[in-house]
Order: structure tokens, then sequence, then C-alpha cells
């Protein structure tokens, strides 16, 4: 494909896709945001280690040939677009990119940059891992017990935008739709004049390939378990149906190396609990996974509580939203927190920041670059880059654990060194 706003490096080829199996050259292109405000800061240290992490792992038999591509403030002030067409058209040609935090344009248009992208690409998981790096601050008595990864459904539930607000004349045409059709139901709406109204979808298909893709993770990763995280007790057609559709994708189609808790509860109805619990400890003893579920709100609380017995999470959109944040608070907060958007199916993705643009710290050199830095770590060990991972990884963790560590950490930190978001790089590069 042509490009004009977008330089494509000469030297540098396409990872592409075959049969589900990503085919990653020794020389890939890879398209980045540097992102909006702090994100300019943040990319050029980040960059700096996946290139030294690189050429430590490879010594230079591998390169990573990185194409800038544009959206967000950038994008505008340059081309008056916040999205360009190109910049959808070289993730879709070249598959594998990161993104530094975009600002989301105040007005009508686009709703969010970061969620069009992951609807125009269809980027239906949202891939959070979550897990501590000795001497990070934390809230919490026993952070070091912290080691999940979440995988929030990208596409469906109420971040579909399907709203009407009170008022306007949608608002009334759906309503009075809705009354005439469904008098009952709309007889539950307490304040039905001055309400607002938006739509919950969850379909089979979207449930079916968040809940696939989770469990794939969770065998070639060797994790315990699985969880489904619903609020199915109350609304029982679209949360309900998540767990359910999510029991059945998982039996239908990994039957011979999962256990669940459905079939633990159909065994004890007919053989009774001990028998129930028995079949359930061979399982387990003989190297199965188990998939769970778990109602969304005591979710919070038992994985502060018992976070060892959680490894995989598997949300539906609003749930994944708030429990990424709230776990990334229990191991430093979201200023470190990686994040990825993926289809395992197409093989796209895109790896991002987690946090926000923060102006006031722009240009100024100070923040934490460590939540596009691990989720530059999520990106390599998805191209299969294994060593590269490993060398970033080990990286944060002796800069870390060293205490030299940007402002956020510092004034948290008993005896630690401040350093500034490039030298906070250089010392992770130091620590390979």
């Amino acid at each position: 494909m042509s490009y004009s706003l977008i330089k494509v490096p000469t030297d540098g080829a396409k990872i592409s896709i075959q049969n589900g199996v990503l085919h990653v050259p020794n020389n890939p292109i890879l398209p980045f945001i540097e992102g909006d405000g702090t994100g300019r800061d943040i990319w050029r240290a980040s960059q700096r280690v996946f290139d030294a992490a690189v050429e430590k792992a490879y010594g230079g038999k591998r390169k990573v040939h990185w194409m800038e591509v544009f959206a967000g403030e950038k994008a505008f002030t340059q081309f008056e677009n916040w999205l360009p067409d190109e910049t959808i058209q070289a993730f879709q040609e070249f598959l594998v990119g990161i993104k530094g935090p975009l600002t989301t344009p105040i007005g009508g248009g686009i709703r969010s940059l970061n969620v069009a992208l992951r609807k125009l690409l269809d980027l239906y998981a949202c891939v959070r891992p979550v897990r501590y790096y000795t001497g990070v601050p934390s809230p919490v008595l026993r952070p070091q017990d912290v080691d999940m990864v979440i995988f929030r459904e990208n596409t469906e539930d109420i971040y579909t935008g399907i709203e009407f607000e009170n008022g306007t004349p949608d608002n009334e045409k759906f309503k009075k739709l809705f009354k005439e059709a469904f008098p009952k139901e709309y007889a539950k709406m307490r304040f039905p004049d001055s309400s607002g109204i938006g739509l919950k979808p969850v379909s089979q298909e979207g449930t079916e390939r968040i809940v696939r893709a989770a469990i794939d993770y969770a065998l070639k990763f060797k994790r315990k378990n699985v969880t489904l995280v619903h609020k199915g007790n109350i609304m029982k057609y679209t949360e309900g149906a998540f767990r359910n559709w999510g029991y059945e994708v998982a039996e239908r189609e990994f039957g011979d190396k999962i256990y669940t808790w459905q079939t633990w509860e159909q065994t004890k109805a007919e053989k009774g609990e001990d028998a129930a619990n028995a079949e359930q400890d061979a399982a387990l003893k003989s190297g199965k996974l188990l998939v769970k579920d778990v109602i969304a709100d005591i979710v919070f609380q038992q994985t502060i509580t018992r976070a060892k017995e959680f490894d995989i999470l598997a949300t539906m959109n609003l749930n994944g939203d708030y429990l990424s944040d709230a776990l990334a608070a229990q191991v430093g907060g979201i200023g470190i927190a990686p994040g990825g958007n993926i289809n395992y199916v197409t093989g796209h993705a895109i790896f991002e920041a987690t946090h926000g643009t923060a102006p006031k710290y722009a240009d100024k050199d100070v923040v934490n670059p460590g939540s596009v830095i691990l989720s530059g770590e999520m990106m390599f060990r998805y191209m299969g880059w294994g060593e590269v991972a490993d060398s970033i990884v080990k990286g944060m963790e002796g800069a870390i654990a060293a205490k030299t560590v940007t402002y956020d950490f510092h004034r948290l930190m008993e005896g630690a060194t401040k350093v500034s978001c490039s030298q906070f790089g250089e010392e992770i590069i130091k620590h390979m």
C-alpha cells in the first residue's frame, strides 16, 4: 500500500500471519504512535530500552525498524485529522504496533481515539497483565501475591456506545417505542421521563472468542485457572449469559484439558459434594486447567484478600475496566500497568500505555515510562521474541530493586534516588 503521511522504512519487512501463526522476520517494521502530552518523553525512553533489549538478545542479528504513524494532537496539528486513514491502514498492513497515551478530542466526532482504534481493527481482547516488582510501593500487605492477567472483552457491553440522552428526540422516540412494545419492562423504570438510556449488548460470539483467548493463553503459559467474572445474579441475560456461554465454549473446545465448576455442580447434583470434590481434585492433580466463575462485586474483595487464588480473569468490558485499574493499584499503580489490544484470529495487535497524557508534565522528562516499556515487553513476547521480553523484565526488576526510580515511586520509597524519565530508561538498560 502507498502512504503520503507515513514514511515506511525501506530496510524492514512486514509481520504476517498464516493459519493463526505469526511469522516475524528478523527485521520487522513496527508502527508506533508516540502519544500526546507526556507520551513524547515516554516514547523516547521506551524506544531506547526496546532497541537495547533487542541488541542484547540477538547481537545485531535482529533489529526493529520503527515506523511513526499519527493520531491524537500531533495528527490534528499536522494534518487536521485526529485519526488519519493512513494510521488505520498501517496497523492493518503491518499487524503489530505500539502506542503512547492519546488525548480524547473535545466535542463531537470520535468519542475516544483508543476505542476507535480497537473497534476499527476489531481488537476484541484487551489483555492486562498485573504483577508485582519487588520494592514498588503498594497499599496492600502482600502485593507479591498478585500475578494475574485480565482478558477484557473490548468491543461489546456498554462500550458499544449506544446511548440516548435525556431530553433529545432520539431519547423520546426510543422510550415511546419501548413503552409500546414492552410496557411491563418500561414500567420498571423509576423515573422514565428524565432517564437517559443505554444499551448493553453481550453476544455469544463475543463471549466465546474472549474466553477462548483466555483459556488458550492459560494453557500456553501453564497457568492454573481461568475465572469468568460476571454479575449474572442480577443481569441474567447479558452477564449471566457471559458466564453460561463461557462454560459452554470451555467444555466444548477444551474438554480434555480443563475442569469447570459447572461440571462440579453437575457431579454434586448427581453424586453429592464429596464426589464432586474428589473429581475436581483428581482433575487438577492430573494437570488440568480449572475454569471457574465469580460475581463481579465479590472479585474486588477476593483479589485483595485471596490474590493467590486468581490467575487469568476473563471479563466483559466494563467489569474489566474497573478490575484492571483496581488490581494495578495493588502493585504500584497504573503508571507501570501495561496493556495490549489483540485480535488472535487476524493477528492484529496494538500494545499501549494504560494511563493518560498528563499534559502538565509534558516535555519535562519526569514521568514514569514503565507502562509503555512493559507494554513493549508484552509486544515482544507476542511476537515470539521472548529473549527481548525477558531482558526488559530483568532490567525493570533491577532498576526498581536498586531504588533508582522516577518521582512517583521516589516519594513513596525510603532511601530511593530520584531519576528522570530518560534516566530511568537507562537504569533499566544497565540492569538487563
